[in-house]
């Protein structure tokens, strides 16, 4: 069985882009509890090339005593990418979209909106968790795009 879970940080005008820059002020206990928890139920990552970049970039070196870092190298990664050549972050697999549909197990995708969108648009998402932050930035890039209306349904609010 497969479950793709995507999870986004978002500003309160929908941006998704570039993150780092704007989240950290508002970064917390709770939402380090958030990440850890999903990250440790997750049996792999589903990466676009742009994220797997940053983050093959960021976590080979890295350690912690809660074991994030342990598991965000140590397991399975697949970045769908028609561009990247290789993957050299550690267990990670370059696929293509129609691949997706071969993945099994619980299914974290963290940032990657293009994909996001992808997943959203061939109704591949199971679970969509937004984080928003009190913050409008104007511009960027957006998860919700020009689309159709959408219902979704709320499972719950932290």
């Amino acid at each position: 069985m497969r479950e793709i879970v995507v999870t986004e940080f978002v500003s309160l005008d929908g941006v998704v882009e570039e993150p780092r820059g704007w989240t950290m002020p508002y970064w917390n206990d709770e939402i380090a509890a958030f990440k850890l928890a999903e990250t440790l139920e997750a049996d792999s990552l589903l990466l676009g090339r742009v994220t797997y970049e940053a983050f093959a970039a960021a976590w080979p070196e890295r350690t912690d005593e809660q074991g994030f870092a342990d598991k965000m190298n140590a397991m399975p990664k697949f970045v769908v990418s028609t561009t990247l050549g290789e993957a050299a972050w550690n267990n990670s697999t370059v696929i293509d979209e129609a691949q997706i549909a071969s993945l099994e197990g619980r299914i974290l995708v963290a940032g990657s909106v293009t994909l996001a969108r992808w997943l959203m648009e061939h109704e591949l998402v199971d679970e969509l968790r937004l984080l928003l932050y009190p913050v409008v930035l104007g511009s960027g890039k957006r998860l919700f795009g020009e689309q159709e209306k959408t219902e979704l349904a709320l499972a719950e609010t932290q």
